[in-house]
């Protein structure tokens, strides 16, 4: 005879939760910051912000403390939260320590013995591609901060991975501001991804050395000033 048994609930390895409005709010202010939308400086007035994202007080405070964790924002006496300032030593710092990661990935990395594992870059360049055809700078800079993550993943190291992932959203700050540099004075958004297509193709190529010496390239304005203007 058939079992008439009723199946098993799904397991918690099964669920997959939705996110939560904590990491919505979180996610919503860190595009603020890095379009601009919230200035270096700014206080980010709680009643603004719990209209604007349509949520209660406690998880937009939440998602403020995982904000100040990321070291995207600050806790000042009597002015509350605001956005963080980076000054010069700051981005030179983060520059810095993102590029020797990233050294370190290629060193271990290339040539990639799986060209499967070449996918997720491939992906975020196409991404980016599309982001630069629709001039949606945003979208742009956190993709190609995924292409960057994609190109440390290749080292199959999990610790170089998790150290990468924990500055991301400085990263993806100063990648912003290098990109609206990048663009008002030295080239357009196509020519933005056109230097990220041609680090795949070294990549693809399995010479780390000239892989290296394109991100030394690829990097180079990274620190500089702006042109002088009068």
């Amino acid at each position: 005879m058939a079992s008439t048994r009723p199946p098993a609930p799904a397991t918690q390895r099964n669920r997959v939760d939705p996110p939560s409005v904590v990491s919505l709010a979180r996610d919503a202010i860190r595009t603020m910051i890095v379009a601009g939308d919230l200035q270096p400086g700014e206080r980010l007035i709680e009643e603004r912000l719990t209209d604007e994202l349509g949520i209660s007080r406690p998880p937009l405070r939440e998602a403020m403390r995982q904000l100040e964790s990321d070291g995207l924002v600050e806790m000042r006496p009597r002015r509350g939260c605001v956005v963080t300032t980076m000054d010069e030593h700051d981005v030179f710092e983060v520059m810095t320590l993102r590029a020797g990661l990233e050294r370190i990935a290629i060193e271990n990395g290339v040539p990639v013995t799986e060209p499967d594992r070449l996918a997720p870059v491939r992906a975020s360049l196409a991404r980016m591609e599309a982001d630069a055809e629709a001039e949606d700078r945003p979208s742009l800079v956190q993709d190609g901060y995924e292409f960057h993550a994609s190109i440390v993943d290749l080292a199959g190291m999990r610790r170089l991975t998790s150290m990468y992932r924990s500055i991301q959203a400085q990263i993806v700050v100063c990648m912003s501001r290098n990109l609206y540099t990048r663009e008002r004075y030295y080239e357009s958004l196509v020519e933005h991804v056109a230097r990220h297509r041609f680090l795949v193709e070294l990549i693809e190529s399995g010479e780390p050395e000239a892989v290296l010496a394109e991100l030394a390239v690829h990097g180079e304005r990274s620190f500089e000033r702006p042109p002088h203007t009068p």
